[in-house]
């Protein structure tokens, strides 16, 4: 005989958490460096590029405020694993969006500056070697990483339905 019970919502509590980590770390390093940076420090700071360097030479201290949101942003995912109600929906949704903007962002300018290094893409007006092989290198393919471990975090710690094939 059929049971007529609703199915219930189950979730692996572990499902993804090794990813969550890896994307809680990935985004972390990201946002240290740019704290670091905006508190006066210099190591790899020429890997941004000379142009962003000079973006900010007046107010660095805003890279601050810039490194601890890729912090939050790194880590509450990671954090509301375990979460119930409305806040998981809501940190899960921009987590996603999130995700598909980092592997956009990481993927497509980790292509570009090594096609670039390459010389495959030739900019017109020349560019920054020391800040294209960051960018190729460093900074957007963690980018990347980031994105890509968070999707999968977010896939396999999805709920599903008992009860439902």
């Amino acid at each position: 005989m059929a049971s007529t019970r609703p199915p219930e919502e189950v979730t692996t509590p572990a499902g993804g958490s090794a990813c969550f980590l890896i994307a809680a770390a990935a985004g972390t390093v990201h946002g240290a460096f740019s704290v670091y940076w905006g508190l006066g420090g210099d190591w790899l700071l020429r890997t941004v590029g000379e142009s962003l360097v000079e973006a900010f030479a007046g107010i660095r201290g805003v890279l601050v405020l810039v490194g601890l949101v890729k912090i939050v942003a790194a880590v509450v995912p990671w954090l509301s694993r375990g979460w119930r109600g409305p806040w998981r929906g809501i940190v899960r949704a921009v987590s996603w969006a999130g995700a598909v903007l980092l592997i956009l962002w990481g993927g497509v300018n980790t292509v570009v500056g090594n096609l670039v290094l390459a010389g495959v893409v030739v900019p017109d007006s020349g560019y920054d070697r020391a800040g294209m092989i960051g960018h190729a290198w460093i900074w957007d393919p963690l980018f990347l990483l980031w994105g890509v471990a968070l999707l999968l975090a977010l896939l396999r710690s999805r709920r599903r339905r008992r009860g439902i094939r």
